[in-house]
């Protein structure tokens, strides 16, 4: 099993605010983008994968008009 930190940006979707919401959360899985599909379960989603030569993955979720990235990091 691989160990990955994941961040989670969310788009503000608040006018005149352009932060972004981050979450972090560290978990363990041989498969990222299976266990993304698990996470975003149940909605109707986009997802575009982005992977790296050293194995760290881009991924981003749009639904509902909201887009989500999520960066898949090897520990």
């Amino acid at each position: 099993m691989q160990s990955y930190e994941v961040v989670r940006e969310v788009e503000n979707q608040c006018a005149n605010n352009q932060m972004r919401d981050i979450f972090f959360e560290e978990i363990e899985t041989d498969d990222p983008v299976g266990w993304l599909r698990g996470f975003v379960k149940g909605r109707d989603v986009e997802m575009s994968v982005d992977k790296k030569e050293n194995g760290d993955l881009t991924v981003f979720v749009t639904s509902g008009g909201v887009t989500q990235k999520f960066l898949f990091t090897k520990i």
